[in-house]
C-alpha cells in the first residue's frame, strides 16, 4: 500500500520584502525549510492577498500554519475577517493549526480572547521566554529534553490581553503574559518567530526603521540582544514539528 504524503498549507498574512526574496526565494521557503520535512507537500496560500483554500479542500490537508504579519489581528479587513471564518472551520474540523505571531492572536480571537495593542509597547529582538512547567502536552512534544526556557525572536506591538477560556498558557516572560498557549492538541500559538533568524530580524529592523515608524535607539537594541545569543531554534523546531506531525 503507498503511503500518502502527509499535506500542510501556510497561510501568509505578510508580503514578501525584496531581502526575502533575494535571498530565500520568499517567506515560504523560510516556513518550509523550518517546519518542512522531506517527502511532504506544502502548499501556499496569500491569504494577506485574498487567497485561501477552497473550503471543500481543507479536508485535504494534515496541519495548517498562520504566519506573522504587519496588519493588526484585531482589525476587520475583509481578509482577516475571512481568516477568522476559516479558522472556525478549521476549529470544526479538529485540524491542527500553528499560530505565529499575528496568527497567534487570530486564534485567540477567533475562539473568545481578547487582543490589542502590547501592554509593554513594541517587542523586538532575542527574548527568553519561561516554559510552564510540568505540562504534559508540552511533554509529549519536547520528549527527554524538556526546558525551562526558550529563546526566541520576538517582533510585535499586539499582543494577546485575555486568553480564550479553553486556552492553556504554555509560556510568558517579562514583558508579555501568553508568549505561547495551546488549544488542546489543536491547537498551537506562538507569540514570538521560532522561523526567524539573525539575518532576517536585522532587515525588519532596518526597513521599520527606514519607515520612520522606529527611533534608532530602539533598533539598536533590538539588534544588541543578538550579538552574544542565538534563537534556539532546533527545540523551536522539534516542538512545532512534533505538535502539527504527532
Amino acid at each position: 500500500m503507498v503511503e500518502l504524503k502527509k499535506r500542510f498549507a501556510l497561510f501568509l498574512a505578510t508580503c514578501d520584502s525584496e531581502f526575502v526574496k533575494k535571498t530565500y526565494g520568499g517567506y515560504f521557503n523560510v516556513f518550509v525549510s523550518t517546519f518542512g520535512d522531506e517527502g511532504e507537500q506544502w502548499d501556499l496560500f496569500r491569504v494577506v492577498d485574498g487567497e485561501f483554500p477552497d473550503e471543500k479542500d481543507l479536508e485535504k490537508y494534515d496541519g495548517f500554519v498562520i504566519s506573522g504579519s504587519p496588519h493588526d489581528a484585531f482589525a476587520d479587513a475583509d481578509w482577516i475577517v475571512k481568516l477568522c471564518s476559516v479558522c472556525q472551520k478549521l476549529d470544526e474540523m479538529k485540524k491542527k493549526v500553528l499560530g505565529i505571531c499575528f496568527g497567534h492572536q487570530i486564534i485567540a480571537r477567533v475562539k473568545g480572547g481578547k487582543i490589542g495593542r502590547a501592554r509593554q509597547g513594541l517587542d523586538m529582538g532575542l527574548r527568553s521566554i519561561t516554559i510552564a512547567k510540568d505540562n504534559e502536552r508540552l511533554g509529549a512534544y519536547f520528549g527527554d529534553e524538556f526546558p525551562t526556557s526558550l529563546a526566541i525572536i520576538k517582533c510585535h506591538q499586539d499582543e494577546v490581553l485575555e486568553l480564550p477560556e479553553s486556552a492553556t498558557v504554555l509560556a510568558s516572560s517579562e514583558v508579555c503574559e501568553v508568549e505561547m498557549f495551546c488549544i488542546g492538541d489543536q491547537f498551537l500559538c506562538i507569540q514570538g518567530h521560532p522561523e526567524y533568524n539573525k539575518e532576517i530580524l536585522f532587515e525588519i529592523v532596518d526597513r521599520v526603521v527606514n519607515m520612520k515608524l522606529m527611533e534608532q535607539e530602539i533598533a539598536d537594541k533590538a539588534k544588541s540582544t543578538m550579538e552574544t545569543a542565538q534563537p534556539d531554534r532546533k527545540l523551536w523546531q522539534k516542538l512545532c514539528k512534533n505538535f502539527l506531525k504527532g
